[in-house]
C-alpha cells in the first residue's frame, strides 16, 4: 500500500510541476522573447505569444517524461530563476 501511496504522491507532484511550473518557466520565456525580439514592443509580445501555446505543452510533456518528480521541479524551477533574472536585467529600470 505504501508503494502505491508513494506513486500518487509522484503523480501529483507531476501535475502541479507542470500546471504550475510549466506556467510559470513559459511565463519567462516568452517575456524574455518580449524583450529581446527587435520589433516594436505590441508585435515582439504578440510574436512572442504565439510560440508559448507549443511550448506550454512541450514543458509538461518533458515534465512527465523525466525520471523523478524531483528532477521536473528542478529542471523547472532553475531555468525559470535564471530567465527571470535576465527579464529583469532587461526590463526598463531594471540594473542594466
Amino acid at each position: 500500500m505504501k508503494t502505491l501511496t508513494r506513486y500518487r504522491w509522484s503523480v501529483a507532484s507531476r501535475v502541479f510541476a507542470a500546471v504550475f511550473g510549466g506556467y510559470a518557466l513559459t511565463s519567462a520565456i516568452t517575456l524574455l522573447l518580449a524583450l529581446v525580439w527587435p520589433l516594436p514592443r505590441a508585435q515582439a509580445v504578440l510574436a512572442a505569444s504565439l510560440p508559448s501555446f507549443l511550448l506550454y505543452g512541450l514543458i509538461v510533456l518533458w515534465v512527465f517524461s523525466v525520471r523523478s518528480a524531483t528532477r521536473a521541479w528542478v529542471g523547472l524551477a532553475v531555468p525559470t530563476l535564471l530567465l527571470d533574472g535576465a527579464c529583469w536585467l532587461l526590463l526598463p529600470g531594471g540594473t542594466a
